[in-house]
């Protein structure tokens, strides 16, 4: 058997090519070599280079975790921050054991306050309902002095009955002594049954200006402008108005004729504008939400004077903070004067009630020429889930969007008695989708929409 001697050119640990030899066998060269002489480590190799792959694997994922926490970090960390801040003094009252005490303080505060005006009013009254008011004040004057002591009554529910008593309070200031006989119609009860649009006409801006109100005058007894009709339309940006058009008879509103129109303001932005779409011609004046400010504009058509009477409340929501909303929000519908037998209203949010619906009565003062808002109502309602409201027989009624061609009055609340009513379902029917204002008129009980640039007025029935 021919040998064949290889060469290989494997190096050796002192670098010399190892010599083999080789046997021919079935036309093909066999040999044996022993690896053991070579210096390169082949299976450690290989073994270290599976290792390195794997590490090259991982060092590539923890490269993409470093990357995505050096950009993500500095985001969760200032929203930790963020909250820490907003949380901080809660923290801090909460370790301090002072979080109840300082709420029971307060609450101390407006219950004296509200007993000064329960005395004021049991002393001019004196009747049933205002000593039941008494024993009731002196009740939760009584758990108030308890929860200082104990710390263990549930301070949501204290709240809630202090509210109704305040608005029971209220209530008892509104009932004049010879409140039999007035306004019969009011003692029927709520509203039962709305007409379809009894009017039903375009503005005569155009129905591309879709924000604004108008109406009939609606104090009973004037009479100046007593038949008039009126449009207050935004011309601005769907949110703000310097002027308003009046017609002396229905007549001539339909025709659009005969109209007389008011600068109420040299500009959209001056302090005497108007800001969103509320407002009510009462007597020979137009009552409306002036611009940029938490007050209620009071505009003499006779004098072209204003006067300005300012909001109640902690944190009145102005700005469009808290407009009327539910399926559309209408923008800067903050606050919303309204009128109605008794006499005038406005109805708007504070942070103070958390959003919800809020209700003041508004007083002018002929004598003294001095508009006041004298009385307040807390509601639970809250504003943004409601596309409007208005007043009839001291009752505020809201409404809710159900579809492009109706709305539905679902809720009331009486401020004569300070209970509420959320199970009503009377239907609006309109002719386009968004509801700008509603406004109710004592005069001839009807009810008056800006639905868009559209003017539709409905009968109410009660």
């Amino acid at each position: 058997m021919l040998a064949f001697l290889l060469l290989l050119l494997t190096s050796l640990k002192g670098g010399d090519a190892q010599r083999v030899i080789g046997r021919s066998k079935d036309g093909s060269c066999h040999c044996e070599v022993n690896s053991t002489m070579w210096s390169f480590p082949v299976l450690k190799y290989e073994g270290v280079l599976l290792q390195v792959k794997t590490c090259e694997g991982s060092l590539s994922s923890l490269q993409e975790q470093v990357l995505l926490s050096t950009t993500r970090l500095p985001q969760i960390q200032a929203q930790v921050e963020n909250v820490t801040a907003r949380l901080q003094p809660f923290q801090y009252l909460h370790h301090q054991g002072l979080y109840t005490a300082l709420s029971l303080r307060l609450l101390g505060q407006e219950l004296s306050q509200l007993e000064i005006d329960l005395s004021v009013v049991h002393t001019q009254l004196n009747n049933t309902q205002t000593q039941k008011l008494s024993t009731e004040v002196g009740k939760l004057r009584k758990d108030v002095e308890k929860m200082h002591i104990s710390d263990t009554i549930n301070l949501k529910t204290v709240k809630e009955n202090f509210r109704y008593l305040k608005n029971s309070v209220e209530s008892c200031k509104t009932i004049p002594k010879d409140f039999k006989g007035q306004h019969r119609y009011c003692m029927k009860g709520l509203i039962t049954n709305i007409s379809e649009p009894v009017t039903t006409k375009i503005s005569p801006y155009g129905k591309n200006y879709i924000s604004g109100s108008w109406g009939r005058q609606a104090q009973m007894d004037t009479e100046g402008e007593k038949d008039s009709y009126w449009v207050q339309t935004l011309l601005s940006s769907h949110i703000y108005g310097n002027t308003l058009r009046v017609y002396q008879t229905y007549e001539d509103f339909m025709a659009s004729v005969n109209h007389k129109d008011y600068t109420l303001a040299p500009s959209y932005t001056h302090a005497d504008a108007v800001e969103g779409p509320s407002g009510v011609l009462y007597g020979e004046a137009l009552y409306y939400h002036c611009f940029g400010s938490t007050d209620v504009c009071r505009y003499d058509l006779k004098t072209n004077s204003v006067k300005r009477a300012t909001i109640p409340g902690t944190g009145v929501g102005i700005k469009n903070k808290f407009p009327y909303c539910y399926y559309d929000c209408r923008s800067h519908s903050d606050v919303d004067v309204e009128a109605d037998e008794t006499g005038l209203w406005v109805i708007y949010t504070t942070l103070g009630n958390h959003g919800n619906l809020v209700v003041s009565r508004l007083v002018w003062d002929g004598e003294a020429q001095v508009l006041n808002v004298t009385q307040i109502w807390e509601t639970r309602l809250f504003k943004k889930a409601v596309s409007n409201a208005f007043m009839v027989c001291g009752v505020m009624y809201a409404t809710r969007y159900v579809n492009d061609y109706r709305e539905e009055v679902f809720y009331a609340f009486d401020t004569a008695t300070g209970k509420e009513d959320n199970s009503l379902a009377l239907p609006l029917e309109k002719v386009a989708k968004g509801v700008a204002s509603l406004s109710y008129n004592p005069v001839n009980r009807q009810i008056y929409m800006y639905n868009d640039g559209y003017l539709l007025a409905y009968q109410a029935h009660f």
